[in-house]
């Protein structure tokens, strides 16, 4: 019996190495993430494709009184140049100040183009309301648009969305929860117990006994050094580990707008048999013209002609066994020649008859 074991511990490891993952690919470390920034700005510098609105307005004359210029109440400014923009960023883990990152910058109102358009000092807050980035710079706009005097217009992708590329400077570092306490976690991207088992299973076989427990389907976590630079090598030596993570849940997935089908490969049939037909009606409409003879006192009269044709197509049927495969089944409709929304409606079928061994997913 212990060498009966052994040989099955063997050959599920010979298994699992035939279809490795790495631990980074399939898990991430909790509480390293990126951050959303979002902030409120202006562009300026516009060839004549700004706005004219209220709360555009409104921003021109707060940043001339910030410069210490005031503008009288009255007096409405001509500011066809510059446009109200939305900014916004991801700030990646582990970001310091002084460092840059991307910025993405979209029109808030009715501003026909950002092209050509340099945004001002803007200020990034993150959830909290506190800010952590400033951005700043020339926008980079792939898209193009032009339009006629008789109202003809021409767009190409989407001229009010622009990046600055390194446009916005860090100058608040957000803390993360990677250097504190006696744990690390790491979070399945696609939780499921069997893969956090296997998961701390590795690590455990790597480091000892109990430095790694499975908490739920979605997180295990490891035992880790308290030092900075010793916890950096560890995890850098774990997300390295190979392992095979469970199948996938048996599915069938179906987009019922575009008309794909994608079926996973645990997907089993109960005994089944499928029979599948259809009856096309085609009705066609030929004008003829009836015209009387040159002495007659007639008229000439338009008339249509009514030809209804009606064709059943040839039903097949095709028998299932008890666990049939994927490629058995996508065979017999191929054999068939089902089309997509035929193929739905077969598969929607079996499973109410209770023949689909999966989950029938319709999106």
């Amino acid at each position: 019996m212990k060498w009966l074991n052994l040989i099955v511990f063997c050959m599920a490891l010979t298994s699992w190495q035939s279809f490795a993952e790495r631990v980074k690919d399939v898990a991430m470390v909790e509480g390293v993430r990126s951050n959303q920034l979002v902030g409120y700005g202006l562009v300026v510098g516009l060839p004549g494709t700004g706005e004219k609105s209220r709360f555009t307005e409104q921003s021109f004359k707060a940043m001339l009184n910030n410069f210490g210029i005031t503008l009288p109440a009255n007096l409405k400014p001509k500011i066809n140049n510059v446009a109200a923009v939305a900014v916004h960023a991801d700030m990646p883990a582990f970001i310091k100040p002084g460092q840059s990152m991307d910025v993405t910058v979209s029109s808030v109102g009715s501003a026909e183009s950002l092209r050509g358009g340099t945004l001002l000092q803007t200020f990034l807050k993150g959830v909290d309301g506190n800010i952590y980035a400033i951005a700043q710079g020339s926008l980079v706009v792939s898209g193009l648009g032009a339009q006629g005097l008789d109202g003809s217009r021409v767009v190409v992708n989407t001229p009010t969305v622009g990046r600055i590329p390194n446009g916005g400077i860090v100058e608040r570092a957000i803390p993360s929860p990677f250097t504190q306490g006696d744990y690390i976690t790491f979070n399945l991207n696609r939780p499921d117990f069997t893969t956090a088992k296997r998961l701390s299973d590795t690590i455990n076989n790597l480091v000892g006994p109990n430095t790694a427990m499975a908490m739920d389907a979605a997180s295990v976590r490891v035992t880790a050094p308290r030092d900075v630079s010793q916890r950096v090598a560890y995890l850098s030596t774990l997300e390295n580990l190979e392992f095979t993570p469970a199948d996938n849940a048996a599915k069938i997935i179906v987009n019922s707008r575009t008309g794909t089908i994608v079926i996973g490969k645990n997907v089993k049939l109960q005994p089944a048999a499928i029979t599948h037909g259809g009856l096309t009606v085609t009705i066609a409409e030929n004008a003829e013209v009836s015209q009387p003879n040159a002495l007659a006192e007639g008229e000439t009269v338009v008339t249509n002609q009514s030809i209804i044709d009606v064709r059943e197509d040839d039903s097949r049927a095709f028998v299932f066994d008890p666990g049939v495969s994927l490629d058995d089944l996508v065979r017999a409709i191929n054999e068939v020649g089902a089309a997509p929304g035929d193929l739905m409606a077969i598969l929607e079928a079996l499973k109410e008859a209770g023949a689909i061994n999966g989950q029938l997913v319709v999106i």
